[in-house]
């Protein structure tokens, strides 16, 4: 039976997406749930699985190719072997999908029929790899990828000078050596969208502070290993400073607010927005309601995200809204930084470095542990009077947390 392979249905604020890449090719046999194509939009890479055993006979579109929801990628004649058209008797997890793929080394057919993670996808198309290039015995990782290429680098240093360069994309040949050019993921033309727009839509100033955190890291040191026994993770930094935002933000709501055409939207809502880096770029998942959430809930959710933006598994629902954002350059070594706002917000958090620091207590000099924090907010409707208290709330909640506990 032929069955048509269709674009899924794109959120409304995305209106199509790009061909990214297939995994397989006409005329190989597909297994049922395997990864068939990837499509890239301005948020995440979408992986269409393939719907039933067959083969796939026919493709519609290809690398490169902007589609819609709903269009037809490809067409699959279920239940038949691969080059035979005869009924699909063996399980095709076992069978070799053409005689090409038979004859390959098993460790080449093992990486060939697993499938890859859009991180380790990337990296083979910006070495212009094939995944059957890399010799693994399993499932593909970046670091296969990234010991390949270095042993490909070791053996082409001792080639003559004259050898050919490797072909590049894009009119390569008029780039100077050591030049390549490479298209701009759809994510990352979509970051620099945003953050153009967020320059010339909105009057943005910065204003800073800086927080003595010893006793958050005396609170955390008592507690640390009940709390990772209790919850079964770690206590860290970030749940401090999304607690200390929210109540900031309960208390001054036009920082939790956004502009509208000529009206300001309040939020009586606490959607906070974790930026967080990626292979494809950085990214912004969504803590729902975080004023509802515990020390472990968020602990739990922001280690989750760091995790499945790697792989490229945020889905849409997680990437979209927000009403405020927390952004930590600390973690690059940032000692000082001024975040663009992330629109339609009108206020973004910057953590920066943690460092040791001299800093006069009760009359006397100590070391301490100090951050400095930017808050970078929309002038139109943030005046500098909410933003300095909003910042210096922060601060107070942080050199103090167990007011965060006792709600005052």
């Amino acid at each position: 039976m032929r069955i048509e392979v269709l674009v899924p249905h794109l959120p409304e604020s995305v209106n199509d997406a790009t061909l990214l890449d297939w995994h397989y090719q006409p005329g190989e046999q597909l297994v049922k749930d395997a990864s068939l194509i990837d499509l890239e939009t301005d948020k995440v890479v979408l992986e269409v699985p393939v719907p039933e055993h067959g083969v796939l006979q026919e493709v519609r579109h290809h690398k490169g190719d902007t589609v819609s929801s709903g269009d037809i990628l490809a067409i699959i004649e279920t239940g038949v072997q691969a080059n035979t058209g005869e009924p699909l008797t063996e399980d095709p997890h076992t069978t070799p999908s053409t005689p090409a793929q038979a004859a390959r080394p098993a460790s080449k057919t093992a990486a060939i029929n697993q499938p890859v993670s859009p991180a380790v996808r990337r990296l083979l198309m910006e070495h212009q790899l094939e995944a059957s290039d890399i010799p693994a015995t399993g499932r593909i990782t970046k670091q296969d990828v990234l010991n390949f290429v270095g042993q490909r680098s070791a053996l082409a240093s001792g080639k003559p000078v004259s050898a050919a360069p490797p072909s590049l994309p894009n009119s390569a040949s008029s780039l100077r050596h050591g030049e390549r050019r490479l298209p701009m993921t759809r994510i990352r033309a979509r970051i620099a969208e945003r953050m153009l727009e967020a320059q010339h839509s909105t009057a943005t100033l910065t204003t800073f502070n800086e927080v003595n955190l010893q006793k958050v890291f005396d609170l955390r040191n008592q507690h640390r290993s009940r709390f990772e026994q209790r919850h079964g993770v770690k206590l860290g930094l970030m749940s401090f400073f999304v607690k200390a935002s929210v109540e900031a933000l309960k208390r001054f709501p036009i920082v939790n607010a956004s502009v509208e055409d000529n009206e300001v939207v309040y939020h009586d809502y606490y959607d906070i927005g974790i930026a967080v880096t990626s292979e494809r770029g950085l990214v912004v998942p969504v803590l729902r309601n975080a004023d509802a959430l515990g020390f472990s809930d968020i602990e739990k959710a922001i280690n989750e995200f760091s995790l499945r933006s790697r792989d490229g598994k945020l889905s849409f629902e997680e990437l979209t809204g927000g009403t405020f954002t927390i952004t930590n350059g600390g973690i690059f070594g940032s000692m000082l930084s001024t975040p663009i706002l992330n629109p339609p917000q009108s206020a973004i958090l910057g953590m920066h470095a943690i460092k040791e620091r001299p800093v006069v207590e009760d009359g006397q000099i100590v070391i301490r542990p100090v951050i400095y924090l930017a808050l970078s907010y929309d002038h139109r409707i943030i005046d500098g009077r909410e933003a300095v208290s909003f910042l210096f709330t922060v601060k107070e909640l942080l050199e103090d947390p167990a007011r965060l506990l006792l709600d005052v």
